[in-house]
Protein backbone atom coordinates (compact mmCIF):
# COMPACT_ATOMS: atom_id res chain seq x y z
CA UNK A 1 0.00 0.00 0.00
CA UNK A 2 2.88 2.27 0.44
CA UNK A 3 4.06 1.45 -2.78
CA UNK A 4 3.34 4.58 -6.03
CA UNK A 5 0.95 3.28 -8.23
CA UNK A 6 2.36 1.20 -11.22
CA UNK A 7 2.94 3.82 -14.24
CA UNK A 8 1.90 1.14 -16.82
CA UNK A 9 1.06 3.17 -20.20
CA UNK A 10 -2.14 2.02 -21.89
CA UNK A 11 -0.55 2.17 -25.42
CA UNK A 12 -3.13 1.88 -28.18
CA UNK A 13 -7.28 1.51 -27.10
CA UNK A 14 -10.02 1.35 -28.45
CA UNK A 15 -13.62 1.17 -27.60
CA UNK A 16 -15.95 0.16 -30.50
CA UNK A 17 -19.78 -0.19 -30.61
CA UNK A 18 -21.01 2.29 -28.13
CA UNK A 19 -24.72 2.71 -28.21
CA UNK A 20 -24.67 5.98 -26.45
CA UNK A 21 -21.59 8.50 -25.80
CA UNK A 22 -22.20 11.46 -23.59
CA UNK A 23 -19.95 13.88 -23.69
CA UNK A 24 -19.75 15.91 -20.08
CA UNK A 25 -20.61 18.94 -21.67
CA UNK A 26 -23.71 20.25 -21.02
CA UNK A 27 -24.29 22.42 -24.22
CA UNK A 28 -23.80 19.28 -26.53
CA UNK A 29 -24.37 15.98 -23.79
CA UNK A 30 -25.02 13.32 -26.58
CA UNK A 31 -22.61 12.54 -28.97
CA UNK A 32 -23.08 11.08 -33.05
CA UNK A 33 -20.17 8.99 -32.43
CA UNK A 34 -19.59 5.03 -31.72
CA UNK A 35 -16.35 4.61 -31.13
CA UNK A 36 -13.00 5.99 -29.26
CA UNK A 37 -9.80 5.42 -29.38
CA UNK A 38 -7.03 6.19 -26.80
CA UNK A 39 -3.47 6.32 -27.00
CA UNK A 40 -0.80 6.08 -23.63
CA UNK A 41 -3.93 7.26 -21.47
CA UNK A 42 -5.10 10.62 -23.73
CA UNK A 43 -7.88 10.33 -26.14
CA UNK A 44 -6.86 10.58 -29.96
CA UNK A 45 -9.77 10.31 -31.87
CA UNK A 46 -13.88 9.90 -31.50
CA UNK A 47 -16.51 9.54 -34.26
CA UNK A 48 -17.93 7.03 -36.30
CA UNK A 49 -15.43 3.47 -36.28
CA UNK A 50 -14.86 4.00 -40.04
CA UNK A 51 -13.59 7.92 -39.56
CA UNK A 52 -11.18 6.19 -36.99
CA UNK A 53 -8.12 4.32 -37.37
CA UNK A 54 -8.80 1.63 -34.96
CA UNK A 55 -5.79 -0.99 -36.13
CA UNK A 56 -3.06 -2.36 -34.40
CA UNK A 57 -4.76 -1.99 -30.77
CA UNK A 58 -3.13 -3.21 -28.10
CA UNK A 59 -6.27 -3.68 -26.47
CA UNK A 60 -9.84 -3.56 -27.71
CA UNK A 61 -13.50 -3.10 -25.83
CA UNK A 62 -16.52 -4.05 -27.09
CA UNK A 63 -18.99 -1.62 -25.50
CA UNK A 64 -21.61 -3.84 -26.68
CA UNK A 65 -24.12 -0.56 -27.19
CA UNK A 66 -23.79 0.05 -23.68
CA UNK A 67 -23.67 3.96 -22.45
CA UNK A 68 -19.93 5.49 -22.38
CA UNK A 69 -19.79 8.68 -20.12
CA UNK A 70 -16.84 10.54 -18.88
CA UNK A 71 -15.65 9.06 -15.36
CA UNK A 72 -17.26 10.71 -12.58
CA UNK A 73 -15.90 13.84 -10.56
CA UNK A 74 -16.59 13.72 -6.95
CA UNK A 75 -15.84 17.69 -6.16
CA UNK A 76 -15.84 17.48 -2.51
CA UNK A 77 -13.98 14.96 -0.35
CA UNK A 78 -12.29 14.60 2.99
CA UNK A 79 -9.54 12.10 2.51
CA UNK A 80 -6.51 11.82 4.88
CA UNK A 81 -4.12 9.30 3.78
CA UNK A 82 -4.00 5.86 1.83
CA UNK A 83 -7.23 4.25 1.02
CA UNK A 84 -8.45 4.98 4.87
CA UNK A 85 -10.67 7.58 6.56
CA UNK A 86 -10.39 7.39 10.11
CA UNK A 87 -14.13 9.38 10.56
CA UNK A 88 -15.56 6.01 9.76
CA UNK A 89 -12.25 3.92 10.69
CA UNK A 90 -12.60 2.09 6.95
CA UNK A 91 -10.82 0.95 4.66
CA UNK A 92 -10.98 0.63 0.64
CA UNK A 93 -13.10 3.63 0.55
CA UNK A 94 -11.23 4.92 -2.57
CA UNK A 95 -11.24 1.93 -4.56
CA UNK A 96 -15.22 1.39 -3.23
CA UNK A 97 -16.46 4.63 -5.08
CA UNK A 98 -14.19 3.91 -8.31
CA UNK A 99 -16.52 1.08 -8.36
CA UNK A 100 -19.19 3.72 -8.49
CA UNK A 101 -18.18 5.54 -11.10
CA UNK A 102 -15.80 8.22 -9.83
CA UNK A 103 -12.51 8.61 -11.57
CA UNK A 104 -11.22 11.42 -10.05
CA UNK A 105 -11.71 13.15 -6.26
CA UNK A 106 -10.84 16.61 -5.03
CA UNK A 107 -9.73 17.37 -1.28
CA UNK A 108 -11.81 20.12 0.49
CA UNK A 109 -9.01 19.59 3.48
CA UNK A 110 -7.50 17.02 5.39
CA UNK A 111 -9.83 17.73 8.15
CA UNK A 112 -10.16 13.87 9.66
CA UNK A 113 -6.44 13.74 10.23
CA UNK A 114 -6.26 12.42 14.19
CA UNK A 115 -4.34 15.11 15.90
CA UNK A 116 -4.55 17.55 12.61
CA UNK A 117 -1.96 20.62 13.17
CA UNK A 118 -3.73 23.90 13.41
CA UNK A 119 -0.85 26.05 13.60
CA UNK A 120 0.60 27.92 10.42
CA UNK A 121 3.63 25.54 10.23
CA UNK A 122 2.26 22.53 10.45
CA UNK A 123 -1.37 23.19 8.28
CA UNK A 124 1.33 23.81 5.40
CA UNK A 125 3.21 20.79 6.20
CA UNK A 126 0.30 18.87 6.29
CA UNK A 127 -1.10 20.07 2.89
CA UNK A 128 2.15 19.74 1.01
CA UNK A 129 2.27 16.10 2.69
CA UNK A 130 -0.86 15.12 1.70
CA UNK A 131 0.03 17.08 -1.69
CA UNK A 132 3.15 14.43 -2.26
CA UNK A 133 0.89 11.62 -1.24
CA UNK A 134 -1.75 11.04 -3.07
CA UNK A 135 0.08 12.51 -6.23
CA UNK A 136 2.43 9.32 -5.47
CA UNK A 137 -0.53 6.61 -4.37
CA UNK A 138 -3.83 6.19 -6.65
CA UNK A 139 -5.75 3.63 -4.70
CA UNK A 140 -8.08 1.88 -6.92
CA UNK A 141 -6.32 4.58 -9.94
CA UNK A 142 -8.51 7.22 -8.32
CA UNK A 143 -7.10 10.45 -9.18
CA UNK A 144 -7.00 12.19 -5.65
CA UNK A 145 -5.97 15.66 -5.88
CA UNK A 146 -5.41 16.61 -2.49
CA UNK A 147 -3.42 18.53 0.17
CA UNK A 148 -6.11 21.61 0.53
CA UNK A 149 -4.74 23.46 4.17
CA UNK A 150 -7.56 24.65 6.16
CA UNK A 151 -6.67 28.51 6.57
CA UNK A 152 -5.94 29.82 10.12
CA UNK A 153 -5.80 33.27 11.99
CA UNK A 154 -2.18 34.43 11.76
CA UNK A 155 -1.54 33.70 8.07
CA UNK A 156 0.21 36.02 5.34
CA UNK A 157 0.55 36.51 1.74
CA UNK A 158 4.20 35.13 1.64
CA UNK A 159 2.63 31.70 3.58
CA UNK A 160 0.37 31.40 0.26
CA UNK A 161 3.20 31.68 -1.66
CA UNK A 162 5.20 29.26 -0.07
CA UNK A 163 2.52 26.89 -0.43
CA UNK A 164 2.13 27.19 -4.17
CA UNK A 165 5.47 27.28 -4.79
CA UNK A 166 5.63 24.04 -3.21
CA UNK A 167 2.37 22.51 -5.05
CA UNK A 168 -0.38 22.99 -3.83
CA UNK A 169 -3.48 24.17 -5.38
CA UNK A 170 -6.78 24.03 -3.52
CA UNK A 171 -7.52 25.56 -0.46
CA UNK A 172 -10.09 23.44 2.20
CA UNK A 173 -12.90 24.65 2.81
CA UNK A 174 -12.86 28.38 4.33
CA UNK A 175 -14.52 28.26 7.96
CA UNK A 176 -13.35 25.00 9.06
CA UNK A 177 -10.12 26.69 10.89
CA UNK A 178 -10.37 29.66 12.56
CA UNK A 179 -10.75 32.39 10.07
CA UNK A 180 -15.00 32.57 9.63
CA UNK A 181 -15.03 36.25 9.31
CA UNK A 182 -16.21 37.19 5.67
CA UNK A 183 -13.18 40.29 5.42
CA UNK A 184 -10.45 38.02 6.47
CA UNK A 185 -11.59 35.08 4.57
CA UNK A 186 -11.85 37.56 1.55
CA UNK A 187 -7.91 38.69 1.93
CA UNK A 188 -7.04 35.35 2.19
CA UNK A 189 -8.78 33.58 -0.66
CA UNK A 190 -7.58 36.63 -2.86
CA UNK A 191 -3.88 35.91 -1.66
CA UNK A 192 -4.67 31.99 -2.70
CA UNK A 193 -6.03 32.90 -5.97
CA UNK A 194 -3.13 35.43 -6.91
CA UNK A 195 -1.02 32.19 -6.13
CA UNK A 196 -3.41 30.05 -8.50
CA UNK A 197 -4.26 28.52 -5.87
CA UNK A 198 -8.31 27.76 -5.60
CA UNK A 199 -10.89 28.12 -2.84
CA UNK A 200 -13.92 26.64 -1.39
CA UNK A 201 -15.73 28.15 1.27
CA UNK A 202 -18.33 25.98 3.50
CA UNK A 203 -21.79 27.02 3.73
CA UNK A 204 -24.16 26.41 6.18
CA UNK A 205 -24.46 25.17 9.77
CA UNK A 206 -21.30 23.55 11.39
CA UNK A 207 -20.03 20.02 10.47
CA UNK A 208 -18.01 19.51 12.66
CA UNK A 209 -16.17 20.29 16.13
CA UNK A 210 -14.27 23.77 15.21
CA UNK A 211 -16.29 24.82 12.63
CA UNK A 212 -19.28 27.19 12.92
CA UNK A 213 -21.91 28.42 10.83
CA UNK A 214 -20.81 30.14 7.60
CA UNK A 215 -23.52 32.20 6.60
CA UNK A 216 -25.02 34.04 3.19
CA UNK A 217 -23.10 37.36 3.88
CA UNK A 218 -19.80 35.43 4.62
CA UNK A 219 -19.81 33.78 1.71
CA UNK A 220 -20.74 36.74 -0.57
CA UNK A 221 -17.81 38.50 1.01
CA UNK A 222 -15.10 36.15 1.20
CA UNK A 223 -15.94 34.96 -2.96
CA UNK A 224 -14.50 31.89 -3.15
CA UNK A 225 -13.88 30.11 -6.07
CA UNK A 226 -16.53 27.27 -5.25
CA UNK A 227 -20.00 28.01 -3.05
CA UNK A 228 -18.78 24.45 -1.18
CA UNK A 229 -22.04 22.06 -0.56
CA UNK A 230 -24.67 25.40 -1.21
CA UNK A 231 -27.01 22.73 0.06
CA UNK A 232 -25.22 22.31 3.45
CA UNK A 233 -23.09 20.14 4.78
CA UNK A 234 -25.08 18.75 6.52
CA UNK A 235 -27.30 21.90 7.47
CA UNK A 236 -28.25 24.44 4.68
CA UNK A 237 -29.04 28.10 4.73
CA UNK A 238 -32.65 28.82 5.03
CA UNK A 239 -33.94 28.47 1.18
CA UNK A 240 -33.64 32.52 0.09
CA UNK A 241 -30.47 32.87 1.56
CA UNK A 242 -29.38 29.96 -0.78
CA UNK A 243 -30.99 31.69 -3.38
CA UNK A 244 -29.37 35.14 -3.23
CA UNK A 245 -25.96 33.07 -3.40
CA UNK A 246 -26.96 31.71 -6.85
CA UNK A 247 -28.31 34.92 -8.32
CA UNK A 248 -25.47 37.62 -6.80
CA UNK A 249 -22.65 35.33 -6.61
CA UNK A 250 -20.90 33.72 -10.18
CA UNK A 251 -18.69 31.33 -8.69
CA UNK A 252 -19.61 27.75 -8.61
CA UNK A 253 -22.83 26.10 -7.08
CA UNK A 254 -21.91 22.99 -5.30
CA UNK A 255 -24.22 20.69 -4.81
CA UNK A 256 -23.58 17.08 -2.36
CA UNK A 257 -24.91 14.25 -0.99
CA UNK A 258 -24.04 14.76 2.63
CA UNK A 259 -26.42 17.98 2.61
CA UNK A 260 -30.40 18.84 2.54
CA UNK A 261 -31.59 17.28 -0.86
CA UNK A 262 -34.72 19.35 -0.93
CA UNK A 263 -31.92 22.18 -1.09
CA UNK A 264 -30.21 20.36 -3.77
CA UNK A 265 -33.30 20.25 -5.88
CA UNK A 266 -34.41 23.65 -5.27
CA UNK A 267 -30.65 25.37 -5.80
CA UNK A 268 -30.18 22.99 -9.11
CA UNK A 269 -33.84 24.41 -10.22
CA UNK A 270 -32.60 27.89 -9.40
CA UNK A 271 -29.56 27.57 -11.88
CA UNK A 272 -31.64 26.57 -14.89
CA UNK A 273 -34.17 29.22 -14.15
CA UNK A 274 -31.09 31.93 -13.86
CA UNK A 275 -29.28 30.48 -16.83
CA UNK A 276 -26.31 29.54 -15.33
CA UNK A 277 -26.18 25.52 -15.16
CA UNK A 278 -22.71 25.83 -16.31
CA UNK A 279 -22.08 26.62 -12.68
CA UNK A 280 -23.29 23.49 -10.92
CA UNK A 281 -20.85 20.87 -9.76
CA UNK A 282 -21.68 17.51 -7.75
CA UNK A 283 -19.67 16.33 -4.62
CA UNK A 284 -20.40 13.86 -2.07
CA UNK A 285 -18.69 15.46 1.11
CA UNK A 286 -17.80 12.38 2.73
CA UNK A 287 -16.08 10.49 4.55
CA UNK A 288 -18.12 12.30 6.95
CA UNK A 289 -20.63 11.44 9.96
CA UNK A 290 -22.60 10.20 7.75
CA UNK A 291 -20.24 7.65 6.28
CA UNK A 292 -18.88 6.91 3.28
CA UNK A 293 -21.34 6.77 -0.24
CA UNK A 294 -19.40 4.60 -3.02
CA UNK A 295 -22.25 5.18 -4.88
CA UNK A 296 -22.92 8.87 -3.90
CA UNK A 297 -22.36 10.83 -7.41
CA UNK A 298 -24.68 7.88 -8.85
CA UNK A 299 -27.53 9.25 -6.18
CA UNK A 300 -27.12 12.59 -6.87
CA UNK A 301 -27.50 12.71 -10.35
CA UNK A 302 -30.66 10.46 -9.90
CA UNK A 303 -32.11 12.58 -7.46
CA UNK A 304 -31.42 15.65 -9.48
CA UNK A 305 -32.38 14.59 -12.61
CA UNK A 306 -35.79 12.80 -11.35
CA UNK A 307 -36.97 15.61 -8.89
CA UNK A 308 -35.57 18.60 -10.45
CA UNK A 309 -36.74 17.66 -13.84
CA UNK A 310 -33.74 18.10 -15.76
CA UNK A 311 -32.82 15.82 -18.53
CA UNK A 312 -30.37 12.95 -16.84
CA UNK A 313 -27.78 13.75 -19.91
CA UNK A 314 -27.30 17.11 -18.75
CA UNK A 315 -26.98 16.35 -14.58
CA UNK A 316 -24.19 13.76 -15.88
CA UNK A 317 -22.53 16.71 -17.56
CA UNK A 318 -22.60 18.18 -13.50
CA UNK A 319 -20.76 15.59 -12.40
CA UNK A 320 -17.71 15.45 -15.39
CA UNK A 321 -17.42 18.70 -17.75
CA UNK A 322 -18.70 21.49 -15.25
CA UNK A 323 -16.73 20.44 -12.83
CA UNK A 324 -13.36 19.63 -14.98
CA UNK A 325 -14.00 23.37 -16.16
CA UNK A 326 -14.48 24.62 -13.07
CA UNK A 327 -11.44 23.00 -11.64
CA UNK A 328 -9.39 22.95 -14.74
CA UNK A 329 -8.84 19.07 -14.91
CA UNK A 330 -7.88 17.33 -18.12
CA UNK A 331 -10.67 15.21 -17.87
CA UNK A 332 -14.36 15.03 -17.49
CA UNK A 333 -14.99 15.54 -21.07
CA UNK A 334 -15.06 12.97 -24.27
CA UNK A 335 -12.67 15.25 -26.53
CA UNK A 336 -9.58 14.74 -28.19
CA UNK A 337 -6.36 15.25 -26.03
CA UNK A 338 -8.76 14.74 -22.78
CA UNK A 339 -7.94 12.06 -20.45
CA UNK A 340 -9.26 8.55 -21.40
CA UNK A 341 -11.17 8.46 -18.59
CA UNK A 342 -14.69 6.46 -18.50
CA UNK A 343 -17.88 4.90 -17.02
CA UNK A 344 -19.29 2.35 -19.32
CA UNK A 345 -22.90 1.75 -17.62
CA UNK A 346 -26.24 0.78 -18.58
CA UNK A 347 -30.18 0.48 -16.80
CA UNK A 348 -30.38 -1.32 -14.09
CA UNK A 349 -31.58 -5.02 -14.41
CA UNK A 350 -35.68 -4.61 -14.07
CA UNK A 351 -35.46 -1.16 -13.75
CA UNK A 352 -39.09 0.73 -15.69
CA UNK A 353 -36.92 2.99 -17.81
CA UNK A 354 -36.63 2.32 -21.55
CA UNK A 355 -32.83 3.16 -20.94
CA UNK A 356 -30.53 4.74 -19.05
CA UNK A 357 -31.30 8.16 -19.42
CA UNK A 358 -34.83 7.03 -18.74
CA UNK A 359 -34.13 4.90 -15.74
CA UNK A 360 -31.76 7.58 -14.23
CA UNK A 361 -34.75 10.87 -15.42
CA UNK A 362 -37.45 7.88 -13.40
CA UNK A 363 -34.56 8.08 -10.07
CA UNK A 364 -32.94 4.57 -10.52
CA UNK A 365 -29.24 4.65 -10.48
CA UNK A 366 -27.71 2.72 -13.26
CA UNK A 367 -25.74 -0.10 -13.65
CA UNK A 368 -22.01 -0.07 -13.80
CA UNK A 369 -19.98 -2.49 -16.06
CA UNK A 370 -16.83 -1.05 -16.22
CA UNK A 371 -14.52 1.40 -15.34
CA UNK A 372 -11.23 2.83 -17.40
CA UNK A 373 -9.17 5.06 -16.14
CA UNK A 374 -5.97 6.72 -17.95
CA UNK A 375 -7.30 4.00 -20.59
CA UNK A 376 -6.67 1.08 -18.29
CA UNK A 377 -9.27 -1.20 -17.09
CA UNK A 378 -9.73 -0.73 -13.60
CA UNK A 379 -12.79 -2.70 -12.67
CA UNK A 380 -15.56 -5.09 -15.45
CA UNK A 381 -18.71 -4.98 -13.41
CA UNK A 382 -19.15 -3.12 -10.40
CA UNK A 383 -19.84 -4.85 -6.90
CA UNK A 384 -21.28 -1.76 -5.86
CA UNK A 385 -24.21 -1.11 -8.08
CA UNK A 386 -26.83 -2.50 -9.00
CA UNK A 387 -26.09 -4.87 -11.41
CA UNK A 388 -26.29 -3.60 -15.51
CA UNK A 389 -28.67 -4.93 -18.45
CA UNK A 390 -25.61 -5.53 -20.59
CA UNK A 391 -21.59 -4.58 -19.64
CA UNK A 392 -19.02 -4.66 -22.07
CA UNK A 393 -16.41 -7.08 -22.84
CA UNK A 394 -12.39 -6.81 -23.57
CA UNK A 395 -11.83 -8.57 -26.76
Amino acid sequence: MAEATATEKSGKLVIQNIGLLLSGDIDRPILDADTIVVHDGLITAVGKRADCDTEGAKHTIDARRTAVAPGLIDSHVHPVFGDWTPRQGQLGWIESTMNGGVTTMISAGEVHLPGRPKDIVGLKALAITAQRAFDNFRPGGVKVLAGAPVIEKGMIEQDFKDLADAGVKLLGEVGLGSVKAGEEAQQMVAWARKYGIQSTIHTGGPSIPGSGLIDKDVVLAADADIIGHINGGHTALPWKHVCELCEKSSRAIELVHNGNEKIAIEAARAAIDLKCPHRVILGTDGPAGSGVQPLGILRMIALISSFAGIPAEVVFGFATGNTARMRQLNCGLIEVGRAADFVFMDKAQHSAGRDLLDSVQLGDIPGIGMVVIDGLVRCGRSRNTPPATEVPVVL
